[in-house]
C-alpha cells in the first residue's frame, strides 16, 4: 500500500508537470508540483514512522481457569516521535484467529485492552503480531519492525475438590462380598545385623560379612509402594460435543481432580496421557509438580493414535505395581478385557465418561462396565450434567446400572 501511494503520487506529479510544460498551463504546473511535494512528504513520514517499535503483551488473570473471562493488555512503545493518524495492533492468537485493535495513547506510548471472552480449556499462543501505523491524511500506512515476546495463555481445566475417592470404598466381588483394595507392598533394605542361629542364609549380606569377618544379615523393612498412575485415554472415538461441554473435557477434569486429591495427600502420582505426544508427568507434591500436570491437561487433545487396549498392553509408562486409575470413554470390548488383565496384577479403578450423553443420545449400562463391576473393580460413571465431585467422591457402581 505504501509503495503504491508513493508511485502514484510521483507518477501523477510527473504527468502533471509534463502536461504543464507542453501546454504552458500554470495551474496544471502547480498541481504537478503539489503532487511531487505530497509524495516527498509521504516518503519522509513513512521513513520516520517505520522505525522499530516494542510491543509488550500481558494476559489476565495470571492463573486462568476455564470459564474465566480473559483479557489481553498491549503496550506499544515507539522509537519515533513523528505524529500519527492511526495506530492499530493486529494479533493472531491460536485458534481464536486474527483480530485488529485500535491503540490509544499520547507521545510514543500507546495501549489497548482486548477482551478475549470466556475461553475453554486449552493453550493459546500469539502466532503473529503486527503494528499498523497510518498517516494524518489517511493516504498511507506502514508496518514497522517490532520486538515482541511470544505470549502463551494457558487455560487450565476446572478441577473439583474431593473428600474421598470412589476407589477407596473397596470392591464388590461377584458373590456380593466386599473386598479390600489391594495395596502393592514389598520390602526395602534397611540395615544389617549379626546373623542368628537358624536364620536362612539367603538373608546374609555377603559384602558386609566379608568386610567384618562374620556373618551379617540384611534387616528388611516392610514398605508399602503406594504410588498411583492416572491414565487419561485420548482416543478421539470417545470425544463427543463441543468445548467446554465435551465428553473429553469432562474426562480431563476427572483425571485432574483425582491427581490433585492424591497430590494433596502427599502421595506420589504420575499423569500419563495416550495422546500423540504421549505425556508422562510425575507429581510428588500439590505445590510443586501438580502445576505442570495441570498444564499438560490444559493442552491435552483427543488425538491418540492407538486404542486403550494397545496402550495397556504395550506402554511401559503404565507398567509396574503402582495403583492404576483409568479415565476413558471407550466402548471397545478389548479395552475392557485389557483392564481386567491389568486388574489381576495391580489395584485398578476406572472412571468411565458416557460420551453418548454429551450428544443427547439415550444411554444404557455397557456390558464392559458390568463385567468390571462383577469382578469388583471400582468404577465411577460420569454423564453430562453430573456433579463431578459427587461422582468421583462416592462409590458409584450403582450408577453403572443406571440407564
Amino acid at each position: 500500500m505504501k509503495a503504491r501511494a508513493w508511485r502514484g503520487g510521483l507518477g501523477l506529479g510527473a504527468v502533471a508537470l509534463a502536461a504543464a510544460v507542453g501546454s504552458g498551463s500554470r495551474p496544471l504546473g502547480v498541481v504537478g508540483v503539489g503532487f511531487l511535494l505530497a509524495w516527498g512528504v509521504t516518503w519522509l513520514w513513512a521513513s520516520l514512522a517505520e522505525r522499530p517499535v516494542a510491543v509488550a503483551l500481558e494476559a489476565s488473570p495470571e492463573q486462568t481457569v476455564e470459564g474465566d473471562r480473559v483479557s489481553l493488555s498491549a503496550t506499544v512503545t515507539r522509537s519515533s516521535r513523528i505524529p500519527l493518524g492511526s495506530l492499530a495492533l493486529e494479533v493472531t492468537i491460536g485458534r481464536l484467529g486474527r483480530s485488529s485493535h485500535r491503540l490509544r495513547g499520547h507521545g510514543r506510548v500507546a495501549r489497548a485492552s482486548v477482551d478475549l471472552g470466556l475461553l475453554p480449556r486449552g493453550v493459546y499462543a500469539t502466532d503473529e503480531t503486527e503494528v499498523v501505523v497510518g498517516d494524518l491524511l489517511g493516504l498511507v500506512s506502514v508496518r514497522p519492525p517490532l520486538a515482541c515476546e511470544r505470549l502463551t495463555i494457558v487455560v487450565r481445566p476446572r478441577l473439583v475438590s474431593l473428600d474421598g475417592l470412589f476407589s477407596e470404598a473397596g470392591r464388590v466381588g461377584g458373590d456380593g462380598r466386599r473386598l479390600l483394595l489391594r495395596r502393592a507392598a514389598g520390602f526395602d533394605f534397611h540395615s544389617v545385623r549379626e546373623y542368628e542361629q537358624g536364620e536362612s542364609l539367603r538373608r546374609v549380606h555377603w559384602p558386609t560379612s566379608a568386610r567384618r569377618g562374620q556373618l551379617m544379615v540384611k534387616e528388611l523393612e516392610d514398605t508399602a509402594h503406594d504410588g498411583v498412575v492416572v491414565l487419561l485415554d485420548c482416543d478421539p472415538a470417545g470425544a463427543v460435543g463441543s468445548p467446554p461441554d465435551s465428553s473429553f473435557d469432562a474426562a480431563v477434569r476427572a483425571a485432574g481432580s483425582i491427581l490433585q486429591t492424591h497430590a494433596a495427600r502427599g502421595r506420589g502420582a504420575t499423569l500419563v496421557t495416550t495422546g500423540s505426544d504421549g505425556q508422562v508427568v510425575p507429581v510428588r507434591s500439590a505445590r510443586g509438580e501438580l502445576g505442570g500436570a495441570v498444564t499438560c491437561l490444559a493442552a491435552a487433545c483427543p488425538d491418540a493414535r492407538h486404542g486403550l487396549a494397545r496402550v495397556l498392553h504395550a506402554n511401559p509408562s503404565v507398567s509396574g505395581t503402582a495403583e492404576l486409575v483409568i479415565v476413558t470413554a471407550t466402548l471397545d470390548r478389548s479395552a475392557f478385557s485389557a483392564v481386567l488383565a491389568v486388574a489381576a496384577r495391580r489395584a485398578t479403578s476406572l472412571v468411565w465418561v458416557d460420551a453418548a450423553s454429551f450428544e443427547a443420545r439415550p444411554t444404557r449400562a455397557d456390558t464392559g462396565l458390568l463385567r468390571l463391576a462383577s469382578h469388583g473393580i471400582p468404577t465411577a460413571v460420569v454423564r453430562k450434567g453430573d456433579d463431578l465431585a459427587a461422582a468421583l467422591s462416592a462409590r458409584s457402581l450403582g450408577a453403572v446400572a443406571h440407564g
